[in-house]
């Protein structure tokens, strides 16, 4: 691969966001009030529970880290949208960037984006609401790494179901996130869900993040090794993600898809 290529991918994105300031004011604007949202919330539940633990890290934090999955997912997909929306996509593939160069582009381009974001949301709501995640010490980087890494994943994945299905497909891919939620235990323990869900739960890899935060938390009994489990599911998803996104590219390409490719569905 091309490091020029994989950066004028990037260099692209980020001429898109310089002028045009609707493109730019998603980075900050819904994380914050997210953050905000659920900050007050977490306020109001200290103020009438009689809880000996703060809803604060619990229920905020746990906003906090799955925004930031949203944010690594719609990163990738929305950056590949971009080219789809403007017709652009079957012009790149007519130079010589490859899907390699071009897939790495899009996660280049999550890592700017969702780092944007994470920024932003720690600053609110450690300034606003006193969360602070220096409690829990460098373990915090393998619970981001989990979510980055699964986020990616899922982003690549629907950048392919895209691709493949056509532009109109868009909409299978935004509540990806809100779709999984449920199974990975946001904001409850994992044992709450009927056994069938918790089966789903074991393989997606921030049901063991969560699992965990919570654990650290209310100071019960964590087994790191889960976590790093975790990175290991994730980091498999990402290739069998790249993997379907190259075979997918392969068939469009075969069969002429990609030639016609349009606002309307290639189906």
């Amino acid at each position: 691969m091309r490091p020029n290529h994989i950066a004028a991918i990037l260099l692209r994105q980020y001429y898109l966001m310089r002028g045009s300031v609707a493109r730019l004011l998603p980075l900050f604007a819904w994380v914050a009030v997210d953050i905000l949202l659920w900050g007050f919330i977490t306020r109001y539940l200290n103020s009438v529970s009689r809880a000996t633990f703060s809803f604060v890290p619990l229920l905020l934090g746990a906003v906090l880290m799955w925004d930031f999955f949203s944010r690594v997912m719609q990163g990738v997909t929305t950056s590949f949208l971009e080219d789809v929306w403007s017709r652009n996509f079957l012009n790149l593939f007519a130079t010589p960037l490859t899907v390699a160069e071009y897939v790495s582009g899009l996660v280049l381009t999550s890592i700017v984006t969702s780092t944007i974001g994470l920024i932003v949301m720690l600053v609110l709501a450690m300034t606003v609401f006193g969360l602070s995640y220096l409690s829990f010490g460098l373990i915090l980087i393998p619970f981001l790494l989990v979510l980055f890494l699964f986020g990616i994943a899922l982003g690549i994945a629907g950048a392919a179901l895209v691709l493949r299905l056509g532009p109109a497909s868009e909409w299978f891919i935004w509540p990806i996130p809100a779709m999984v939620s449920p199974f990975v235990g946001v904001f409850y323990p994992i044992a709450t869900l009927p056994r069938w869900m918790q089966y789903i739960a074991h393989v997606l890899p921030p049901s063991y993040v969560f699992e965990g935060m919570r654990a650290l938390i209310l100071h019960q009994p964590f087994h790191a090794g889960l976590l790093f489990w975790g990175i290991d599911l994730a980091v498999f998803y990402i290739f069998l993600a790249a993997w379907f996104f190259v075979r997918v590219y392969r068939y469009t390409v075969r069969t002429g898809l990609l030639a016609r490719y349009s606002a309307e569905s290639a189906a």
